[in-house]
């Protein structure tokens, strides 16, 4: 169990080396958000078949059958692919027009709430007085964030902070939608499916906005850049978030996998000179307590799905 935690504690680390290496790509170059969202996709999708075909290699030699993709259980997989194109546009997005360090944490520290508060409505589950308290907390952490970031920006940056909302939505759809209308299909078989279908969708918005000019500013370091967000922290990430799944109990994971924003936001303060201040720091604490109580209820109920 102690190899599972630290290989999900490893990959939290390295998907939080994604906003950090983003932030240097828009600031040394005319890139834009959607379109490092479409390259990140475009870079990894032949590693995912790769991992995908081995997969079904290893389910054929042990004579495991292997789900029917009907339309039904194709919906679900384009449903995520869907979710994840919107994911990845706006949460760079809130990167490129906010920090690292506060894109993170709203976008990631409000899902895991916003997906307690959401399953009432759409699943029929009653959030109790604790998940209750959780959103009343995330709601207090993030409105601290955002007063530090105006103190640090000298500005109310308004814009990449709904954006990060947005991504915290984007992510509790795609959470939501994983969890419950699971089709059996293998794991590298759905990440390649969602993958590709999220790369299909980003590529005519990146064609309609003009994003492709944005390649003519990137120099070689910017590339080994793109191709170091769409290899690190998406392969190797999900290849050790996956691994380490398979020995460590679902509440654990989800509670190692809060250290991700936490990396973000140490990285951003070394590399970035990011700084949260007083507030923003007890901000960051309180919204991450927040999403360990909403991601211990939501592991507990859902135990198979985390």
């Amino acid at each position: 169990m102690i190899q599972g935690a630290l290989l999900i504690a490893l990959a939290a680390l390295l998907w939080a080396t994604t906003g950090i290496v983003a932030k240097f790509l828009f600031t040394g170059s005319e890139l834009q958000a959607v379109t490092l969202g479409f390259l990140r996709l475009a870079v990894a999708l032949p590693f995912f078949f790769l991992l995908m075909v081995r997969e079904l290699r290893a389910l054929a030699r042990r004579s495991t059958p292997f789900p029917k993709l009907t339309r039904k259980a194709l919906l679900p997989l384009i449903a995520l692919g869907f979710f994840q194109a919107l994911y990845q546009g706006s949460y760079l997005l809130a990167v490129d027009m906010t920090g690292a360090g506060i894109a993170t944490l709203i976008a990631l520290c409000l899902a895991p709430v916003l997906v307690a508060i959401m399953a009432a409505p759409l699943l029929g589950e009653k959030p109790g007085l604790v998940t209750i308290l959780a959103l009343a907390a995330a709601i207090a952490g993030t409105a601290m964030l955002v007063i530090s970031d105006m103190d640090s920006a000298g500005r109310l940056r308004l814009g990449g902070i709904l954006v990060a909302v947005l991504a915290a939505m984007v992510y509790a759809g795609f959470t939501l939608t994983s969890r419950h209308t699971s089709t059996g299909t293998p794991v590298f078989t759905t990440a390649f499916i969602c993958f590709l279908t999220a790369a299909l969708i980003l590529l005519p918005v990146v064609a309609a906005s003009g994003g492709f000019a944005g390649l003519q500013s990137l120099g070689v370091a910017q590339w080994l850049m793109v191709a170091y967000i769409g290899i690190v922290p998406t392969c190797l990430g999900y290849v050790c978030f996956f691994s380490g799944m398979k020995t460590t109990p679902a509440t654990l994971s989800s509670i190692i996998v809060t250290l991700e924003p936490l990396f973000v936001v140490l990285l951003a303060w070394v590399f970035l000179g990011e700084q949260l201040g007083v507030i923003g720091i007890a901000g960051a604490l309180i919204l991450t307590a927040a999403v360990i109580v909403a991601s211990q209820s939501s592991a507990r109920k859902h135990p198979d799905a985390a």
